[in-house]
């Protein structure tokens, strides 16, 4: 029985999803991107398509490289720290294998790529994400090939060693976020400190629309204070529960039913935390409450 053409789309919509939110870091502007190629999708006559998977995939990216390009001078001009939108992950289990599909998912590594250029960002994740050849990546950009293999080699050079997105074990991370529910429960942070990194960075995203530190902070001699004075008074009445955010663990700030922080982490070669991300704008929490499937075979993301 042959497809319709809203069957072919629906089949795709969650790769297109993953690929979208990779690139652009925020659901609303993914949505659209999915959205947009649904329309453009509609207009075509799908006997003319020899691939339709492949055809999907070049009209998404194209999209989304559109709206980087767009958003990138908001972005610079952004109150305090951007940091992508979090996510409520749940992942399937993955294989060895596909391990760097979740990886590309944390909050440090889509962060990292906000380094490149779109059509870095692009040929990037498509050759080391994806596993798409340079042929194909070439189709998709409408480059040529080897102008494909100098945007992944620059790609490369600008992310830098950091590429390896080496985690520790969850245990490891469950150990991290423990210690980091009771220096905010208790105003002692002995525990957290010996797992934080000597240069460890603190970055919130507020967005300009709630209380937050817009600088970010470094080190632990910065980032302990500020979890124990004025974390942990902060959120003294509120509740802190532990979830998959992004592929990995991590943490919410719930107040009344609603989500009003997440945390996320990011890690050294030495397993001990590097990064923490507070996201604090509410615009970017209003989908943390609906858990996306990631699946971590293809990385296709799935609202639920």
């Amino acid at each position: 029985m042959q497809q319709s053409q809203t069957d072919m789309f629906e089949k795709a919509s969650p790769y297109l999803m993953g690929r979208a939110y990779r690139l652009l870091g925020t659901v609303a502007e993914a949505e659209d991107a999915v959205q947009d190629t649904y329309l453009k999708w509609q207009a075509v006559n799908p006997s003319d398509i020899r691939n339709a998977e492949a055809w999907l995939t070049t009209c998404c990216t194209n999209i989304c490289l559109d709206v980087l390009k767009s958003v990138r001078k908001s972005r610079t001009d952004y109150v305090g720290p951007w940091l992508p939108e979090p996510l409520h992950t749940r992942t399937e289990e993955t294989p060895e294998e596909h391990l760097m599909l979740t990886s590309s998912l944390t909050t440090a590594f889509l962060l990292l790529l906000e380094r490149l250029t779109p059509k870095e960002r692009a040929a990037y994740l498509l050759y080391e994400i994806f596993d798409y050849s340079y042929a194909d990546i070439a189709g998709t950009l409408e480059m040529q090939e080897a102008g494909c293999r100098k945007l992944v080699s620059r790609a490369k050079r600008f992310v830098g060693q950091e590429t390896s997105r080496a985690a520790p074990s969850n245990a490891q991370q469950m150990t991290l976020l423990s210690a980091f529910q009771e220096a905010l429960k208790t105003g002692k942070a002995g525990k957290l400190e010996s797992l934080l990194s000597q240069s460890i960075e603190l970055r919130a995203d507020s967005g300009g629309k709630v209380i937050a530190v817009r600088e970010v902070l470094s080190g632990p001699s910065e980032i302990i204070p500020f979890i124990t004075e004025i974390l942990a008074v902060a959120w003294q009445d509120l509740k802190t529960e532990i979830s998959e955010i992004n592929g990995s663990p991590g943490m919410t700030v719930v107040h009344d039913d609603d989500v009003i922080a997440s945390l996320s982490f990011g890690y050294s070669e030495e397993g001990k935390a590097q990064d923490i991300f507070i996201m604090r704008n509410p615009d970017k929490l209003k989908h943390i409450l609906t858990p996306i499937q990631h699946d971590g075979h293809n990385g296709a993301l799935t609202q639920h």
